[in-house]
C-alpha cells in the first residue's frame, strides 16, 4: 500500500506539520530561527523535503534532551555538521 504522503517529492508546510505531529507555527518558526530550509516556490510557499523529518527529529531529540533553547540546537546542529564532515575529511586521509 502506497500513502499520498510518499509519493509527493516534497510537502507542505501543513502536511509537513501533519507528518512531524507538529503545528504548523512551530514549524514556521524553525524555519525563521534557520534550523529548517524549505524550498520556496515561485508564489513564495513553503515546500519541505522529505529529508527535512530527518533533521527535525534530531532537532525534537536535542531540544528534549538538553536544556537548550532552538537557537542553541542551532548551534550544536551547526557543529555536529561540521564534526561530520572533519571525520570524512579524516577517513578519506587515512584511506590514501
Amino acid at each position: 500500500m502506497t500513502y499520498a504522503l510518499m509519493r509527493r517529492p516534497y510537502l507542505s508546510t501543513e502536511a509537513f506539520a501533519a507528518a512531524a505531529g507538529l503545528h504548523p507555527d512551530l514549524i514556521s518558526r524553525l524555519v525563521a530561527l534557520g534550523l529548517l530550509e524549505p524550498h520556496i516556490d515561485e508564489l513564495g510557499n513553503r515546500w519541505f523535503a522529505r529529508a527535512q523529518l530527518i533533521r527535525l527529529a534530531r532537532i525534537r531529540r536535542l531540544h528534549a534532551g538538553l536544556p537548550l533553547n532552538y537557537a542553541a540546537v542551532g548551534i550544536v546542529l551547526d557543529l555536529l555538521t561540521r564534526i561530520d564532515e572533519l571525520e570524512a575529511q579524516l577517513r578519506r586521509r587515512t584511506w590514501t
